[in-house]
C-alpha cells in the first residue's frame, strides 16, 4: 500500500526568459497578442501572418533568386497542391532541395512564410533548391488533408525531379512550429507507405503532441510567444473531437507513433522556455532508443520562435548556426556515401 502523501497537481515555477529575449516579449506582449484566442479569431491572426509574408518580388530579390509558382497533383478527390520552387540564379542542376513545409499552428501560414531566411541562409551558400507547400488549413481542411497534401506534394516533386532540376535522391525535409510536426509526419508516412526516400527532416520547435499536457506546456502557460491555450486551439481545430483522444494517428501527430525506427536523421531544437521543449526532447530520446540518428538542441532561456522573432539574439545565431552545421554535415555525408558512378 502507498502511504505517500498525494498532492495536487501545480503549476511549476516557469523557465526564466534569456535577457535578450525577455526585452523582446516585452515588447510583444503576452500569447494572447500574438496568437489567436479562439476559432473566431483565427481570421484576424491569418491576416497578421499574411502581413509578414515577403512577396515574390521580395523573394527574387533584385534578380538573386529564380521564383517559380507551380501546381502539385493533389490527393485523390482533393485540389491541386500549391508549391513554390525557389533557388538561386544560376544554380547548377540537379540540385539538393529542401522540402519545406512552413509553420502556422496547423491554423495560419503560406507557402511563403519563413522563405526569405531559407533562401539567404541556407539555398544560396549550399547551392539548394527550395520547394514550399501551401497545404490546406484547418478547421475548413481537418485532418488528414495538411499531412495529404505534403505527401502528395512530395511524391510529385521525386516524379518530377528531372524537369525542376533537382536531385530526388537528396530531398531534406524541413519545418518549424506546424510545420516542424508534419515534417516528423511525413517522415513517418513515406516510411509506412514505402514512399519517396527523404535525406533528412530538419523539425524547427515542432508541434508533434496533440496531448498538450506535457511538463513543459503547463510550465510556460500563458508565456512566450505560443502557449498551452494557443496549442490546444491549433490541435482542436485539426482534429476536432478525436484531439487527445485514441483516435489520433501517429501520421497526424508524430508523438503519438509506437515505432520510431527507419526514419532518416533528425536535427531537432526548441527552446528551453517553450511549451514545445519537453516533447521534443522525448522525441528524439525515442529515436536513439530505436536505434535511430538525431541531433537535439534545446536552447537556454528560449521562447517557441525565437530565431525568427529576435533574429540579432545571440542564441538566435547560434541556434541557426547549428542548423546550417547539421545541413553540411548530412549533405556531405550523402555525397561520401554515393556509389562512384553517381560522385560526379
Amino acid at each position: 500500500m502507498n502511504n505517500r502523501p498525494q498532492h495536487p497537481r501545480l503549476t511549476p515555477p516557469p523557465v526564466p526568459f534569456a535577457p535578450e529575449l525577455a526585452a523582446v516579449l516585452d515588447n510583444l506582449g503576452p500569447p494572447r497578442h500574438n496568437a489567436p484566442a479562439s476559432a473566431d479569431d483565427i481570421p484576424r491572426w491569418r491576416a497578421q501572418l499574411a502581413a509578414a509574408d515577403p512577396s515574390l518580388d521580395q523573394l527574387r530579390d533584385h534578380g538573386r533568386f529564380e521564383i517559380q509558382e507551380l501546381l502539385a497533383s493533389g490527393p485523390h478527390g482533393a485540389p491541386d497542391i500549391p508549391l513554390l520552387l525557389a533557388r538561386p540564379t544560376g544554380l547548377r542542376r540537379p540540385a539538393p532541395v529542401v522540402y519545406h513545409l512552413h509553420g502556422g499552428g496547423m491554423i495560419g501560414g503560406s507557402h511563403r512564410t519563413g522563405m526569405r531566411t531559407i533562401l539567404h541562409e541556407w539555398a544560396e551558400p549550399l547551392e539548394l533548391a527550395v520547394v514550399s507547400v501551401g497545404y490546406r488549413l484547418a478547421p475548413e481542411h481537418p485532418c488528414p488533408a495538411a499531412i495529404e497534401d505534403c505527401y502528395a506534394g512530395l511524391v510529385w516533386l521525386v516524379r518530377h525531379a528531372d524537369s525542376l532540376g533537382v536531385d530526388p535522391r537528396r530531398v531534406i525535409a524541413v519545418g518549424g512550429s506546424a510545420g516542424g510536426g508534419l515534417t516528423a509526419s511525413l517522415a513517418l508516412m513515406t516510411r509506412d507507405r514505402n514512399g519517396p526516400g527523404i535525406l533528412g527532416q530538419l523539425l524547427m520547435c515542432p508541434m508533434l503532441d496533440d496531448r498538450n499536457d506535457s511538463f513543459s506546456a503547463r510550465q510556460m502557460t500563458g508565456l512566450g510567444v505560443w502557449d498551452r491555450h494557443a496549442n490546444e486551439l491549433g490541435w482542436t481545430a485539426l482534429l476536432g473531437k478525436d484531439r487527445n483522444s485514441s483516435q489520433v494517428s501517429h501520421h497526424a501527430a508524430a508523438a503519438r507513433a509506437t515505432d520510431l525506427s527507419r526514419l532518416p536523421p533528425a536535427y531537432i531544437d526548441a527552446g528551453a522556455a517553450e511549451t514545445y521543449r519537453d516533447e521534443c526532447v522525448q522525441y528524439a530520446a525515442r529515436i536513439w532508443q530505436a536505434g535511430g540518428d538525431a541531433e537535439l538542441h534545446v536552447w537556454s532561456g528560449a521562447f517557441h520562435g525565437f530565431d525568427q522573432l529576435a533574429p540579432h539574439a545571440e542564441v538566435s545565431r547560434d541556434a541557426r548556426r547549428a542548423r546550417f552545421r547539421w545541413l553540411c554535415r548530412l549533405l556531405s555525408r550523402e555525397v561520401r556515401h554515393r556509389p562512384a558512378r553517381d560522385a560526379s
